[in-house]
């Protein structure tokens, strides 16, 4: 029998009735040196339990190559979230959302013959499985059955959002049972009846997912769902931005009023996000609402209980109070504050220019169209594609067919536009007046889409390169997914406007700490710390500056390399406080 019960009213752990008190924090987006501090946070905040979702992408990056390694040791942090004394709830996916490239699936994905995602699709469901096999394998000694943390264990992931596939669901239920055996299973979705009713399995607990108007959501559920205790599964208390949009926040006032109402209603509740943390890397997701692609900023600060960098907000004492209203808690005692330095001024004295570092970051590929990204083996960052065009044609439009997502074109090495994946923006106007002009498109992935009806997300050209009406043919393409850039020469040339450069200075530190890199005055592009990929930054905002935990800095010295897409700067600074907006 499952220790974790319930009853109309409650749920009931090994008999004794408990209100889930859940707090969201991802591992895959907190450096494994902070897990326990961070989730001691939560302990102290009045939190009994903690959810993470599990990434896929992160777990499988190639298919058959398994990583549980560093910031994908799930183990560990299961544990780690034991040791604290919390309980664990664990939403596998295989399809998470989370505001994660992909929705956590692997980009492999896409190139499965014939697959079609979250539904009963036999390519689909077979890597499914090879995965769950693997995961699963691991979580089973950390089953409450087998005395370990996880109470619960998610099926799929907001499904009433995406599809009716019943077919599916039970398949996902089934399959997760046979590795859980009898521990609790939920499923989770908006209040919505088109929600509730697709997402909902018969034999699985459902919960809700909401922000704010309590008693309609309860009501809802209750109406779909009214022998069971109510649980708000992601009690949205903040949220996340876009390039380009304001940086969202939400009043703890408002918060509290939300959350009063929920415990009122004998409700059990968890926060999305109580720490949000940081999407290093090129693991942003993506939102397309029809018209316009949306790609998720670097931070994952969300307005959480804690920040990104980890420390306690007044939206986390607001919510400490509230809880001992309803539960007993002990004296708050509080981990050191995980101190953070300004560092100051580091200057760029030498850069490579990514066009004439191609062999030394890639082996280039021959293709006669320019295919995706994913079909060359290429998961994330950037990749080039180059062809030569004969004939002087005089004034022609170049259109980049379906470009995913953005591209800056070259003629001869020489800056001719920008085409983008939004708005009208695929092609521009150009001068051909060579009897062989070398094109080079640079290509950037800005995170495959993780909600909606558009997750199938190809990355590159996805169509094609045209020349007026003629497709282009026979192309060298190099893939850049910048995962090692020992290889650079850099040099003292100096850096040409419009085109993308690896610059590189050095940090010299006493001791390491925390800090933010503010890359106010760049334009756009990514930083790396001793290898350490830290994320995009693009002047349209909100964020500014990018999150530094200590653990990617040692002392003395520290590489520090910027790739800058367009404008040039000598310097970047290295500040003790995050501007997101």
């Amino acid at each position: 029998m499952s220790a974790l019960t319930f009853n109309p009213q409650s749920f009931l752990l090994e008999g004794k009735e408990i209100r889930l008190l859940s707090g969201a924090m991802h591992y895959f987006r907190t450096v494994p040196e902070y897990w326990e501090e961070r989730l001691l946070k939560l302990k102290e905040c009045g939190f009994n339990t903690v959810e993470t979702y599990v990434a896929w992408n992160l777990h499988e990056p190639e298919e058959g190559q398994f990583v549980f390694e560093g910031i994908a040791d799930i183990e560990t942090f299961i544990k780690t979230a034991e040791k604290v004394g919390l309980h664990v709830i664990v939403r596998p996916g295989p399809y998470i959302c989370a505001e994660w490239e992909f929705g956590g699936f692997p980009y492999w994905l896409l190139t499965v013959p014939n697959i079609k995602l979250r539904c009963y699709n036999e390519p689909y469901l077979e890597k499914v499985d090879a995965f769950f096999d693997v995961l699963f394998e691991r979580l089973q000694p950390l089953l409450r059955s087998n005395g370990g943390p996880i109470i619960a264990v998610q099926v799929e992931n907001e499904y009433g959002s995406f599809g009716n596939d019943k077919k599916y669901l039970n398949y996902m239920r089934d399959s997760i049972k046979k590795r859980v055996h009898d521990e609790l299973l939920f499923t989770s979705d908006g209040p919505a009846p088109s929600m509730l009713h697709g997402g909902m399995i018969e034999g699985v607990l459902e919960t809700v997912n909401f922000g704010s108007r309590t008693e309609s959501a309860f009501e809802q559920l209750k109406k779909y769902q009214p022998n069971a205790p109510l649980m708000c599964m992601e009690f949205w208390h903040g949220w996340f931005d876009h390039w380009g949009e304001e940086h969202h926040t939400r009043s703890s006032e408002s918060v509290i009023e939300t959350l009063e109402s929920i415990l009122q209603e004998k409700g059990s509740v968890n926060f999305y996000m109580a720490h949000g943390g940081t999407n290093f890397g090129f693991y942003n997701g993506a939102n397309h609402n029809e018209e316009v692609y949306q790609p998720t900023i670097t931070s994952y600060d969300y307005d959480g209980l804690l920040t990104e960098s980890g420390d306690i907000t007044e939206k986390f004492i607001a919510v400490r109070k509230t809880f001992e209203k309803y539960v007993d808690l002990p004296e708050m005692k509080l981990p050191p504050v995980t101190p953070k330095k300004q560092y100051g001024e580091v200057y760029f004295t030498e850069r490579a220019a990514l066009l004439d570092s191609l062999n030394q970051l890639s082996s280039p590929v021959a293709s006669q169209t320019p295919l995706t990204m994913e079909e060359y083996g290429q998961a994330y960052g950037f990749i080039v594609y180059e062809t030569v065009i004969k004939g002087a044609y005089g004034k022609q439009m170049i259109t980049v067919q379906d470009v995913h997502d953005r591209g800056q074109i070259y003629l001869n090495g020489e800056y001719a536009g920008l085409v983008e994946r939004n708005g009208d923006r695929s092609r521009i106007e150009v001068d051909i007046t060579e009897q062989e002009t070398k094109l080079q498109i640079i290509v950037e992935n800005m995170g495959r889409i993780n909600y909606g009806p558009f997750l199938e997300d190809h990355k590159g050209i996805t169509e094609g390169v045209r020349l007026g009406n003629q497709f282009l043919f026979d192309w060298t393409v190099y893939p850049l997914p910048l995962k090692d850039l020992s290889s650079l020469t850099f040099t003292s040339d100096e850096a040409k406007e419009n085109h993308p450069y690896l610059h590189r200075g050095t940090l010299n530190i006493d001791e390491a700490a925390d800090t933010f890199v503010d890359m106010s005055g760049w334009t756009k592009g990514v930083v790396f710390v001793n290898g350490h990929n830290l994320g995009r930054y693009w002047e349209i905002g909100p964020q500014q500056t990018l999150y530094v935990p200590a653990p990617f800095l040692h002392n003395g010295k520290n590489e520090i390399v910027v790739l800058e897409l367009h404008e040039h700067k000598e310097s970047i600074r290295f500040v003790d406080q995050p501007v997101l907006g």
